[in-house]
């Protein structure tokens, strides 16, 4: 059997892109670096491809946007390649179990007529995640929550997971309190407990972003961000002296990044 040729197959075809991953795995011509991933090498570029989409939606670039959607559109490819060839499951039954779901889920929209005419109530979605899960063994509430998401998005998450049943500060002041109080321990903590301590800080300053619905790793992204560039604003400045960073002292630089600060838009 002729394999297909992506080269000559229409490129707006998703089984184009498909025949180009069995192209790079294949075992007498593929790509020596594809052919040697396996899905733990490949599971760090789907999480990074999922985080550079996330980057080109908050910068609006939309051709970035599209580039990078492209990017992490070849990752459930490239899994569902590994996994055909090991005779686990293919792309094909991928699609089905996503269909299958997204439909079973959403009866308001492709349900019967009383189905439909039925508005969700709030929470419908974990309610029916629920039902699928009846029968299988019993886990605890927050076993659902996946390890690998970053650290302050899973704090998040674990949170208002608990939060469900009623585990929640009443108020955000409350957590404003937690967070002197981690503060403190961590100050009195001896030099082997400091890592623990700030990890304690960290969780109670997600607790704050979840009760005032801000995403604790956006808020950090557009921090840094904003340190980039008044940093480079400050080797710039430098630059014009004839000085590198390295060539100057703290006071001169805290005194241009204050510059800098003033010279940005205050919302």
């Amino acid at each position: 059997m002729t394999k297909p040729d992506p080269t000559q197959m229409n490129p707006r075809d998703i089984a184009t892109l498909r025949a180009v991953m069995a192209a790079l795995r294949d075992r007498q011509t593929g790509c020596p670096w594809d052919l040697e991933q396996n899905f733990s090498t490949i599971a760090p570029y789907t999480i990074e491809e999922a985080y550079e989409v996330a980057d080109a939606i908050q910068k609006n670039d939309m051709a970035a946007l599209c580039d990078e959607l492209g990017d992490l559109l070849f990752q459930p490819i490239y899994h569902a390649q590994m996994a055909a060839e090991a005779g686990t499951f293919t792309f094909d039954d991928v699609v089905e179990a996503v269909v299958t779901k997204m439909i079973r889920r959403h009866p308001h929209v492709f349900g019967d007529d009383a189905a439909r005419a039925q508005k969700p109530q709030k929470g419908f979605w974990e309610a029916n995640k629920a039902k699928e899960r009846a029968g299988a063994p019993r886990q605890g509430l927050l076993a659902s929550v996946p390890k690998p998401l970053p650290g302050l998005t899973r704090a998040v998450k674990l949170q208002a997971k608990a939060a469900k049943v009623g585990f929640d500060w009443p108020s955000v002041e409350n957590v404003y309190d937690k967070i002197s109080e981690e503060i403190a321990e961590f100050k009195a903590a001896p030099p082997d407990k400091k890592a623990e301590e700030f990890g304690d800080i960290l969780f109670a300053l997600a607790n704050v972003a979840r009760h005032l619905g801000i995403d604790p790793e956006a808020a950090l992204r557009g921090t840094n961000a904003k340190f980039e560039r008044r940093f480079a604003f400050i080797e710039a400045e430098l630059e014009k002296r004839g000085k590198s960073p390295a060539e100057s002292n703290l006071e001169e630089m805290d005194g241009l990044w204050n510059k800098a600060k003033a010279a940005e838009p205050q919302g």
